[in-house]
Parts: C-alpha cells; structure tokens; sequence
C-alpha cells in the first residue's frame, strides 16, 4: 500500500494505470467501508481510497472539529485490506486548482437532507468533482446509505459526461439493523439502546404501511421516534426509489434523519 498526500505525486504514481476504482471516505473507517474497499479489490486490481474530511460538506465549525477522526487505525485496516493507493490530501491540495466542471446540483438537492442543512451537497459534489478530476477512475463505489448524495453525484457525473461510472452498493447493517456509521462511535450506551428501538420501529411502520394495516402521518410517527429518545425529527418521508417522488402505499424506502445523542442519524430502508 502506498500513501500519497500529494495530488501530483499520485497522479504521477496512477499515470497509464486502467480500471482505477475509486472509494472516497472521511476516514473512521467501519464495516460499510469495508464492504465498498472489498467489493473494489474484487473488482480491480487498482483500488485508491482517499481520507479528507471536508469542511464544505459541515453546517458548522463545532460539527466539523468533532467528526471521529483515527488516521492510523485506518491506515492499518487499509493495509490489512491491501488497498493499493490510499489519498490523504490536506484542504489547499484538494481545492487550490480550478475545475473543469462546473457543480451541478439537481432539484432533488432541496429536499429531505437539503431542507436541513444548507450547503452540505454542495460541498459534497464540489469536492467529488475534485477528486474525480485528480483521480480519473473508471468507476467511483458509493453507498445506499447516503441515496440522496449518491443520487446527486450520480447526476452532477451524467451533466458533466464524466467518464466515470457510479456503483451503488449495499448499506451493510449490525444485527440490530442499525447501518453502520462514523458517528455511531459518539454514543452513549442508553442512546444506543434507543436508537435500536427507534429503528424496531420505523421497521414495523413501514411493513403496516405496505401492508394496509396503516397509514402515512408524519405527526404521528414522528411522536413516536421522539418518545423513544430521539431529540428532533428532520423529516420521515417514503420516496419511490425510481422516481423520486413520495409513495405512500406500494414500493417506496423509508428515508429519515433524526438527532439523537449528538449525532444527527440518516438513512433509509
């Protein structure tokens, strides 16, 4: 494994190299990374997986300084997973050159996550953009975890006719169902336990709602996840994963973020 924190350097390093998979992380490596760096290895025997923690994506300074942050624990799960390439940028080699791209944000960046934090996908696709153009990998591996930032970035790469394909992969769970997650680390035991009970029953409404035994009240579920620990409610809302749009009786996943502890939890199933 070969560590690089110079963009030049790496791509002196990669230069003629073909099938470059690409796994971008904010480091605090858990199982759903894992997943996408074994699924590369598989895939390609050129695997780069880049470690930036981007102020652009953070709402605040305070969420920022605080996101779990353990280099050489990664480092050496990297090396264990025998990760060809690994990028550790600092803030002025990722942004202090001008793209060829320009940021495109689809509509669907307003909604869910988009009402709540205000220039979080923006940050997101710029410093992917970025990424992509230092890198040029023929495929980028992504999570369902995030749906709505790998939908966006899969959109900002279709405008821009980047040659880059985007691989949706998986959200790999615990046996609590819960998707694992860098700031899972930041709670406390009881949180936890409330966190497993909300996620018990988000389940169940979903499987009522599917199957006719109830119907889609955000005041009511929302009443719910609070009463079993969570601080605030973003939103609930169940989208039909083709369209986007909301679908409240066939096939739909339940997207959801909630505060709980001090972390703020996404996701959907």
């Amino acid at each position: 494994m070969k560590l690089f924190t110079n963009k030049k350097k790496l791509q002196n390093e990669i230069k003629g190299k073909k099938n470059i998979i690409f796994v971008p992380t904010m480091g605090s490596l858990h199982k759903g990374h894992e997943s996408l760096i074994k699924k590369s290895i598989k895939k390609s025997n050129v695997t780069i997986v880049s470690i930036f923690v981007n102020p652009k994506q953070f709402n605040s300074k305070k969420d920022f300084n605080s996101y779990p942050r353990n280099h050489n624990k990664d480092l050496k799960l990297l090396s264990k997973l025998k990760v060809n390439y690994v990028y550790k940028p600092n803030y002025n080699d990722i942004f202090n050159f001008k793209t060829n791209n320009k940021i495109f944000l689809d509509k669907f960046s307003k909604r869910l996550c988009g009402k709540h934090r205000k220039g979080h996908f923006k940050g997101v696709v710029e410093v992917v953009n970025r990424m992509l153009e230092i890198i040029k990998p023929k495929h980028i591996l992504l999570g369902n975890k995030d749906f709505q930032q790998l939908v966006l970035i899969k959109r900002h790469i279709r405008k821009n006719k980047i040659q880059t394909k985007v691989i949706s992969c998986k959200t790999i769970r615990d046996k609590n169902f819960i998707a694992y997650s860098s700031r899972l680390k930041k709670l406390k035991k009881l949180e936890k336990k409330n966190l497993i009970r909300i996620i018990k029953v988000l389940k169940k409404y979903k499987k009522d709602i599917q199957s006719g035994n109830s119907v889609f009240n955000f005041t009511n579920i929302k009443k719910k996840v609070l009463h079993f620990g969570a601080k605030r409610v973003d939103y609930i809302e169940p989208i039909n994963l083709k369209n986007l749009k909301t679908e409240k009786r066939n096939k739909f996943n339940l997207f959801f973020a909630f505060h709980i502890g001090n972390i703020r939890f996404i996701d959907n199933f």
